[in-house]
């Protein structure tokens, strides 16, 4: 393990969110696509379930994109602001199959507003962990989503939105196999 097992289910989060408008596609159009969204990644707490809220999520996966590929220091900047937009106080909590974790947001506070900050937390420990090398960009050429590498040994390279990696290894393979 790489980070806190809520870092890390945060930081696959975040890279999901970003993958939503991977490679063309958007997959956060209407309120139906955000709420799959929201259940395949167990984000709880309050909702207004209207356009704006979409917007809103559409607008945070905009910034968080930036940070994915952005320097240390250009990072910083991007996490200190979403924390301080948020007005981010962080304490423990305990909840639904959660042992105790960071908050930094209350469960009322708007659903853009929460995952920024939950974001936010996660990439503070990526930052100062010296760990942005994990957040690369899938190694196909005909991809552009982007990949978190978790693994020990910084292996991984292709995203996990497609088969590029099958894709990848079966060509490796037919190359080797017409020389």
């Amino acid at each position: 393990m790489v980070f806190a097992p809520d870092t890390e289910t945060a930081l696959r989060s975040v890279v999901n969110l970003i993958n939503t408008a991977a490679n063309g596609d958007e997959h956060l159009a209407t309120m139906a696509q955000l709420d799959d969204f929201l259940t395949a990644e167990s984000f709880t707490g309050s909702r207004v379930r209207n356009s704006a809220e979409v917007a809103s999520v559409r607008e945070l996966r905009a910034t968080l994109t930036t940070v994915w590929t952005a320097t240390e220091d250009q990072a910083v900047i991007t996490v200190n602001e979403l924390l301080r937009n948020a007005k981010a106080l962080p304490q423990l909590v305990k909840h639904d199959s959660w042992d105790w974790h960071v908050h930094a947001t209350p469960a009322h506070a708007p659903l853009a507003e929460r995952m920024a900050t939950e974001a936010a937390m996660a990439l503070i420990d990526v930052i100062r962990s010296k760990e942005m090398d994990r957040m690369l960009l899938c190694a196909a050429e005909d991809c552009d989503a982007f990949v978190l590498d978790l693994s020990r040994n910084r292996s991984k390279r292709y995203c996990d939105t497609g088969n590029c990696a099958n894709r990848a290894h079966v060509a490796a393979y037919r190359a080797r196999q017409r020389n």
